[in-house]
């Protein structure tokens, strides 16, 4: 048997085999527009652009699982929930208001809870990961909902605003949130993309996609499975706990519905509508899906109808999701021979 089938032996097949730079420059594209959008968007808009960052950095991690790994999460809004709850405790119960210690203790808490949960689910795949991702989560949505005394049940826990580089930015929410925080949250996307994008690219990543082609036959050659798809859980875990604190300080609130099932799958929906073969569709996806629920639910009660439509319109005419519809259309042009009308 070959080395060179399953792609991770001669530099030749690893060059065709590591993701384009076109999906690194497309993250930073649309990274450098949201940084001009203060100079010309309302406060409203800005407002909605934060969880956007949020949901970007959770997807950058839940894409390594997905679209690198080949492990599609039920469950992953469990990570989300326990970053925004470790930030309501450490703001409100403790006293904490360091930004980046709540973002460190974010990552750890989540680090910790996804090696003891990926430790069971990375052993099977297919359904059986998603419907054992998806029972954890569950379980951690209903231990928030059901312990009144220790996460405040359904009214959720609140969420102090944190000093930022140790600084106490003085003025209302809304300035706050639109100005430091904005930039600070941003910033974080920036680096984090950054640090994705050289996982994707490293033999690491290469192993991964590795495992997602053809499972036998990277174990066959050497590949650690076990560990590589639990290293991938928990580094995915960490992203989506860092994207749970920037939700839970943009709202306020650390509330159990941030762990439920729906919202899961909402990070499903935005990772196949941007398309998940891409490093950069999954922001994409994040952008759009936040854009299109907003403007739905100002012209309609109805909004899940029209979402859920426009996710069966999308697998049918547009499988590879925004970002590949885009590239597809570009190379197709490109090909385009030049006497053509």
């Amino acid at each position: 048997m070959s080395h060179t089938s399953i792609g991770i032996s001669t530099p030749a097949t690893a060059q065709r085999t590591l993701p384009r730079p076109t999906g690194l420059w497309v993250l930073l594209g649309l990274l450098t527009i949201m940084a001009l959008l203060p100079l010309v968007a309302s406060p409203y808009a800005l407002l909605l652009m934060l969880p956007f960052i949020a949901y970007g950095i959770a997807l950058l991690g839940f894409n390594l699982l997905f679209g690198t790994t080949g492990l599609l999460s039920f469950g992953h809004a469990l990570f989300l929930g326990v970053g925004a709850y470790a930030a309501a405790v450490l703001t409100s119960k403790l006293g904490v208001l360091s930004f980046e210690l709540l973002l460190v203790t974010a990552a750890l808490a989540s680090g910790v809870i996804a090696l003891a949960v990926g430790a069971l689910c990375v052993r099977y795949t297919r359904i059986f990961f998603g419907m054992l991702t998806l029972a954890f989560g569950m379980l951690f949505h209903s231990f928030l909902f059901k312990f009144y005394g220790l996460t405040g049940g359904d009214q959720g826990m609140r969420v102090l605003r944190p000093l930022l580089l140790g600084m106490e930015w003085r003025g209302g929410k809304t300035a706050f949130l639109t100005g430091p925080f904005y930039y600070y949250a941003l910033a974080l996307f920036a680096l984090l993309g950054l640090a994705m994008w050289r996982i994707t690219q490293s033999p690491f990543g290469l192993h991964l996609r590795a495992i997602r082609e053809n499972a036998g036959k990277a174990a066959y050659v050497g590949v650690e499975i076990f560990r590589m798809r639990l290293a991938a859980f928990v580094i995915s875990a960490v992203y989506g706990g860092i994207g749970g604190v920037i939700l839970a300080v943009t709202t306020g609130l650390a509330d159990p519905e941030l762990a439920y099932w729906t919202h899961s799958g909402n990070l499903v929906f935005m990772a196949v509508l941007g398309g998940s073969g891409s490093f950069a569709g999954p922001a994409v996806g994040a952008l759009a899906f936040v854009v299109l629920q907003d403007f739905v639910m100002s012209i309609t009660q109805y909004w899940r109808f029209v979402m859920g439509g426009t996710l069966v319109l999308l697998v049918v005419f547009l499988p590879q999701g925004l970002s590949g519809a885009i590239e597809l259309f570009a190379v197709r042009r490109k090909e385009r021979p030049p006497h053509a009308a």
